[in-house]
């Protein structure tokens, strides 16, 4: 097989091959096809880790699915993902390896980085976190005046925070509701404000995460936490009872105030969106407890193993990612709806956000050459109902075709009347009517004027997947997140793109920090940008 960081995409055999084809079946219709095949809805399904993914309602027959898989090997995917899980430097425009899954690796399993077996160190931060998790939920852990905690504020900014903050809001109803949790990212001074407005600080822990303990929103919303907490408690020794670091950093974290036995560390190798699972997830772990969050990561290593193991044809990932390549390379489709049909998991499409595009969104591949396809879709969505009445109308009748993944659960954690049953039928209720429409016979038929039938006519042939599960559990969470991340895997090897470095964040920080020393200059700076942003810039200092 021809090397695929060397073969470009598009002379790859089952790529042309695929773009053959998609010029047959783009014309074919899902109430043809399912017409065609009455066992359809049955064959198109796939069960794993607790997930029944029922892929039916996409415009594919069996010869895309196999072409598909094909592109896959020849992409390389195999030999990527062994790789992966080998510990090998993926990642190479940062020389590192790409070893998210070895955060939730039981402490039985090897995984080597340089010869060095990480497992052990991973649960050794484990541990830590699990016996402060404790100190915090029975109330052993003391702030500065003796008394307990009672307030729990992750400060973080990308994966520091929305990793933390969407688990927390998917697994609210495991939390220990005596605790209240906020979270703050932003620099702008509205985010802390309100999450600390109703909060005493001798009764609140910030928990302070950055890899390095200079990330400028971070560590700005650090310090303001700090002079909060002073302004109160009065003595600098307060702070090490009232934070604590996720950090590498120890020199930082210590001339901080925070005492370095209260700092949770991770690895290069962990990417920021990728962390969750790591020490970025102890808010997590002290909302849910030690055991519940090792139930989390069981979810997660389970959709690993099933992801490094299972054939392609039975990989949910695999599928889920080359049906995002079908429809983004071939079917031009600019974005990907993820509609997760449970109000806890309202932050999960803003979690695979930046998952996802943070990941994908690149414009060479591994060598450097300039792609000549689109890569990542962009990710958006909100929890069903609530989008049916908002955006539904244009993945129904508007003019572009988005792809939707519908995410529902057999049980609800409140079981309220026949609440949830209502809900469970408008995720089916949705996919038919994405798949199959309303034709303007069946318009006529219910006595609509001939003016009026053109507007009330659904083309349907809207792609979706269903993915069910019995209920949101920890484990279950974790099931989900890892399926997306491995389908991201799957889009950037078929893409020969690396998913794991985010050079496009950081020339805009650069940038801002030299804006923000002109704009807070006591001098007038001598301004060196174009003439919009030296206006911009004149415009502010003057207001000021």
């Amino acid at each position: 097989m021809p090397d695929p960081i060397k073969t470009p995409l598009r002379q790859r055999p089952a790529w042309q091959q695929l773009t053959a084809h998609h010029d047959q079946i783009r014309a074919r219709t899902l109430r043809e096809l399912f017409d065609r095949d009455p066992e359809r809805g049955r064959r198109l399904t796939r069960e794993a880790c607790g997930v029944y993914l029922d892929f039916s309602k996409n415009r594919i027959t069996d010869e895309t699915l196999g072409l598909l898989l094909e592109l896959a090997q020849q992409s390389g995917l195999r030999e990527r993902i062994d790789a992966m899980f080998n510990g090998e430097k993926i990642n190479i425009t940062e020389d590192r390896a790409v070893l998210h899954v070895a955060l939730r690796a039981p402490s039985s399993q090897r995984i080597l980085v340089d010869d060095i077996d990480v497992v052990p160190g991973v649960h050794e931060v484990l541990t830590r976190m699990a016996e402060f998790a404790d100190k915090i939920r029975d109330g052993s852990w003391r702030g500065h005046t003796g008394r307990s905690i009672k307030n729990i504020v992750n400060i973080g900014i990308g994966g520091s925070d929305l990793g933390p903050v969407m688990a927390y809001e998917a697994l609210r109803h495991y939390s220990q509701r005596e605790l209240t949790f906020r979270f703050v990212s932003n620099v702008d001074g509205t985010d802390f404000a309100e999450a600390t407005r109703d909060l005493d600080p001798a009764e609140t822990l910030f928990i302070i995460s950055s890899k390095t303990f200079t990330t400028l929103e971070t560590m700005t919303n650090a310090h303001t936490a700090r002079d909060w907490c002073l302004r109160t408690l009065k003595d600098e020794a307060a702070i090490a009872r009232h934070f604590v670091a996720v950090s590498t950093n120890a020199d930082a974290v210590s001339a901080f105030g925070i005492d370095v036995m209260n700092m949770f560390g991770f690895w290069d190798w962990v990417g920021g969106r990728y962390s969750m699972d790591s020490a970025i997830g102890l808010s997590t772990m002290i909302a849910i407890g030690p055991d519940a969050f090792g139930d989390l990561l069981a979810g997660f290593h389970d959709m690993d193993e099933h992801f490094r193991a299972a054939p392609f044809a039975e990989n949910l990932p695999v599928i889920m990612g080359l049906l995002t390549v079908w429809y983004s390379d071939f079917f031009d489709a600019q974005t990907q709806a993820v509609l997760p049909y449970d109000q806890y998991l309202k932050r999960f499409p803003a979690y695979l956000q930046q998952l996802t595009m943070e990941s994908n969104g690149k414009h060479v591949t591994l060598t450097g050459a300039q792609v000549d396809y689109d890569t990542s879709p962009i990710y958006w969505g909100e929890p069903g109902t609530n989008g049916q009445h908002s955006f539904y109308q244009l993945i129904h009748q508007g003019t572009r075709l988005i792809p939707a993944d519908f995410i529902g659960f057999l049980h609800s954690l409140n079981p309220l009347g026949n609440h949830h049953d209502l809900l469970t039928a408008n995720v089916f209720a949705q996919t038919e009517a994405l798949a199959f429409g309303k034709t303007p016979e069946q318009v006529r038929a219910e006595g609509t004027p001939d003016w009026l039938v053109p507007h009330r006519v659904f083309e349907g042939n809207r792609p979706s997947n269903t993915l069910l599960v019995d209920r949101l559990t920890p484990h279950a969470l974790g099931v989900l997140v890892a399926l997306y991340e491995h389908s991201v895997f799957v889009q950037g090897t078929v893409w020969s793109i690396n998913s794991f470095d985010q050079w496009g964040v950081e020339l805009g920080k650069v940038l801002a920090k030299t804006v923000a020393d002109e704009l807070e200059s006591t001098d007038e700076p001598q301004l060196a940008h174009d003439s919009s942003t030296n206006a911009l810039i004149r415009r502010y200092r003057a207001a000021r």
